[in-house]
């Protein structure tokens, strides 16, 4: 093991940037690491990162609107006073050992810190589309790790001499990675012998793949062993339960919730996922190695998540339907073959675990320790 190291994480905005920082900060400490995080404190990880039990300390950055330049001397401004902010904190209680971006503006006044003063940065990537706080910090870190290969290209360019671009994957929490199928099936009282389908569209939910899940409500329910979970979204909760209908029968077999807070659980249960793409949905299936029918949201930056959802179609562990065809029979039909065909979502199953997505922290740890091994 590497040296006791103070790792500063600056991780922030959405779900999708908090949580794979969270599962490296699960690794670190698990090998003797001291972890602290840097965030906004009115978003996300204001409230998830202390929840974690990881100490967490406010910085008040914002991006420039494009279409308002005048807003870049407010950002650079808040820039400004972040990194003085940070430079009184750690003369007064010791600068770390290394830094780790995860892709939010938070990163950039905790890279740019570093790079004046020699402490050694890594960036993480998780879209398959880089954002531009990583495309800045990129010239300054000793390596940008990626959680897709199609996000090499976008780096090489930026990148300094001596800077490497590794692919580790994108961590995934140990409480998801850990889950159970038994463990799943019983705390959703599914039984063993059923076929479970789950389906998500994301944090904030997925209207048309709500639709098109609600109009196979029939033939669905017609399999009399198919179990589904299905979470909405909190702003389509009420509209699906209504268009649903569901008798007290039919409630038993198919859940409706806004939102899953035990994912680890619901994904190690399911036979079959149907979700959006984005790059956390992708990363938790594919360390849990569940089947997926994937629909990218067709509005995403650079329609990103089409390319997220390639890395599992690419490698035999998911399918993927576009968006403008959940209306089509080819919806129906595909996702009714992977339920009725257990073999198909076997080797589904194998294509998943041979990506290694479930060794994603572990190889992103491995990058912080040799970066902080390179401190000048």
């Amino acid at each position: 093991m590497a040296d006791r190291l103070k790792v500063a994480i600056a991780a922030g905005g959405t779900a999708g940037h908090i949580n794979p920082a969270l599962a490296l900060a699960e690794e670190l400490v698990a090998r003797g690491h001291e972890v602290y995080f840097y965030g906004q404190p009115t978003r996300l990880e204001a409230t998830l990162v202390p929840q974690a039990g990881f100490p967490f300390t406010p910085m008040d950055v914002s991006g420039f609107d494009r279409a308002r330049p005048w807003t870049l001397l407010t950002a650079l401004w808040k820039m400004r006073r972040a990194e003085g902010a940070l430079d009184a904190g750690f003369r007064e209680h010791g600068a770390p050992d290394v830094a780790i971006g995860f892709g939010a503006y938070i990163e950039l006044p905790l890279i740019n810190w570093c790079n004046k003063h020699g402490i050694p940065t890594v960036v993480h990537e998780q879209n398959s589309v880089p954002g531009l706080a990583n495309k800045s910090s990129a010239g300054k870190v000793k390596s940008v790790c990626v959680s897709l290969p199609v996000a090499i290209d976008a780096f090489k360019d930026r990148v300094g001499a001596g800077t490497q671009i590794i692919v580790t994957g994108n961590p995934v929490r140990k409480s998801v990675i850990e889950a159970t199928r038994e463990d799943g099936r019983m705390h959703f009282g599914v039984p063993e012998e059923a076929t479970l389908l789950l389906v998500f569209g994301g944090s904030l939910g997925a209207r048309h793949l709500n639709q098109g899940v609600t109009a196979l409500k029939d033939e669905l329910l017609s399999r009399k062993d198919l179990y589904i979970i299905h979470s909405t979204g909190k702003d389509e909760y009420d509209s699906v339960v209504k268009a649903l209908n569901l008798s007290k029968d039919e409630v038993a077999r198919w859940q409706v919730m806004p939102y899953i807070d035990r994912m680890g659980e619901a994904l190690a249960a399911a036979d079959l996922v149907l979700s959006r793409a984005g790059a956390s949905s992708v990363a938790e299936i594919a360390a849990l190695a569940t089947p997926s029918m994937l629909v990218p949201y067709p509005l995403a930056t650079a329609d990103h998540q089409t390319t997220n959802a390639r890395y599992l179609v690419d490698a035999g562990a998911a399918i993927m339907m576009p968006d403008d065809e959940i209306d089509t029979p080819g919806f129906a039909s595909s996702l009714f073959s992977l339920i009725d065909d257990e073999s198909k979502r076997a080797d589904m199953v194998a294509a998943a675990r041979g990506l290694g997505q479930d060794k994603a922290a572990s190889a992103l740890a491995d990058q912080v320790e040799s970066a902080a091994s390179l401190r000048d």
